[in-house]
Order: C-alpha cells, then sequence, then structure tokens
C-alpha cells in the first residue's frame, strides 16, 4: 500500500531512506549507538525491547525485523509475540517485566508514567541508565514506527520468508551495515 507515488507497491524502509536520504545517517548513528553501543541492558535485551515497541504499535515491519535480530542475540521470537498479547504471562525474565511494564504505558499513556513506575524497574535492580536507555529504545521506536506508517511501508517478514531467512543469516546486524548497503557498499 503505497503511500507515496515514488515507492514500490509494497516499500520496504530501504525505499523509503534511498528516496529521501538527507537524514538517513544520523538516524541510523542513534540507533548504532542506543541499540549496539554500551548498556546495561544487553543487545538482545535491546532488540527485544524494539520488537515489543513496534508490536503494540501494529508496526509489521519494525516488529518482524526486530523480532528477528533479537532471536540473533538469544531472544525467542515466540516470546515476543507472547509478550504483546500479555506481558504478565508471557515466558520473560521477571527482572524485565518492568521495564516492558513502563515502555508499554510510555507508548500508550505517557502522561500517566508516576514514580511507581520507575521505581518497580529500580526494584528489580536496573539502574538509572537501564530505564533511560529504554526510554530511549521506546522514543525511537515509536518515532521509526511513525515513519513507517506514513509513508505506507508495508513489508512485512511474516509473509517473505525467503527475506526472512535472509535477515536472520545476515552476520553483521550493525545499523551502519543497512546505511552502508543502502548506499550499495555493503
Amino acid at each position: 500500500m503505497a503511500l507515496f507515488p515514488s515507492l514500490p507497491d509494497t516499500p520496504h524502509l530501504g525505499d523509503v531512506f534511498k528516496k529521501f536520504p538527507d537524514m538517513v545517517g544520523p538516524i541510523l548513528e542513534y540507533h548504532e549507538l542506543l541499540l549496539r553501543g554500551e548498556s546495561p541492558l544487553t543487545i538482545g535485551e535491546r532488540e527485544l525491547i524494539a520488537a515489543y515497541v513496534s508490536g503494540l504499535n501494529a508496526c509489521t515491519f519494525c516488529f518482524g525485523s526486530h523480532k528477528i535480530i533479537a532471536s540473533k542475540f538469544g531472544i525467542s521470537e515466540t516470546m515476543i509475540d507472547a509478550l504483546v498479547s500479555n506481558i504478565d504471562s508471557a515466558p520473560v525474565d521477571k527482572k524485565l517485566k518492568p521495564i516492558l511494564h513502563y515502555v508499554r504505558k510510555l507508548t500508550h499513556l505517557p502522561a500517566k508514567l508516576v514514580k511507581a513506575d520507575a521505581a518497580a524497574v529500580f526494584a528489580t535492580g536496573w539502574s538509572e541508565r537501564a530505564l533511560y536507555d529504554a526510554i530511549q529504545i521506546c522514543a525511537i521506536f515509536n518515532f521509526m514506527n511513525r515513519i513507517i506508517e506514513g509513508t505506507g511501508v508495508t513489508f512485512d517478514y511474516a509473509q517473505s520468508p525467503e527475506i526472512a531467512d535472509e535477515l536472520r543469516n545476515r552476520k553483521d546486524h550493525s545499523y551502519a551495515q543497512f546505511g552502508a548497503r543502502l548506499k550499495g557498499e555493503g
């Protein structure tokens, strides 16, 4: 469902970035720093949050791609599916549940966050830095989900198993590499 006449009928984020390249570098640099840089959260946990927020937003492109990438870092794809349905019954580490509740509320009801929401995260041993990183991941994926949905990106990894397998088999899952591939360098 291309919303932009210049994009393919089933556009991919790469098509949007190629069409409007001016801001791609800073966006991907921020993704690289946030999702691959130093953090109390593992890369898998950060990709899990990215997929989870995208699932809450029903953004099939980001949900599918980040679910696959999270699996490369030890996170079960079926567990991520279960999280979107119900955090409390999902088979996720109980230490992550307060962070996931926090980002859910931040996605759906940000003005309703209260001190107790943060306190629940800290009570399970997470630092302020861990919560801040989770907040940033939540924010960047709410942002990216809006770019994807707003431009009509409808590519769905669940409907393209061969391309999903290509993503699963890719050795490098850095955002810098994604940018290089967009430029035809990688």
